[in-house]
């Protein structure tokens, strides 16, 4: 079995300057930029790297999801800081604000969202104890 020193998750984006400002500004990331990419603090123990790529096409699923205790409030709270939800009316089922309302058999609560580049980010709430 391999060890490892760390885990962490990658995906490209066509502008790293509009990523920096977004995930430090509207999703109040610590980011730090190095020659390669951002490496973005998602959590004390875990970075997410978005690395430039000339012909990027964004992911057509979602590439990183962040627990709350409260998605209506994290709307709320993301939709002040300009960030615009997804809406469904399909097989997913969004609310005016771009909620799923999850419960027993409908799954998670969850919103969706895209970062400048259009890959696929949610916030989920955390299920109940």
């Amino acid at each position: 079995m391999l060890a490892y020193t760390n885990v962490f998750s990658s995906y490209s984006v066509n502008d790293l300057p509009k990523a920096k400002e977004f995930y430090e500004k509207a999703l109040g990331f610590p980011v730090n930029q190095t020659p390669e990419g951002l490496a973005i603090q998602v959590r004390k123990d875990y970075n997410v790297f978005l690395y430039p790529k000339p012909n990027h096409q964004p992911a057509t699923f979602t590439v990183l999801n962040l627990q709350v205790l409260s998605v209506e409030a994290a709307v709320d709270a993301l939709t002040a800081s300009g960030v615009k939800f997804e809406h469904y009316d399909g097989e997913l089922q969004t609310d005016a604000k771009g909620i799923m309302h999850g419960g027993p058999g409908k799954g998670p609560t969850i919103a969706w969202f895209a970062d400048p580049a259009g890959n696929i980010l949610s916030i989920v709430e955390n299920p109940p104890a």
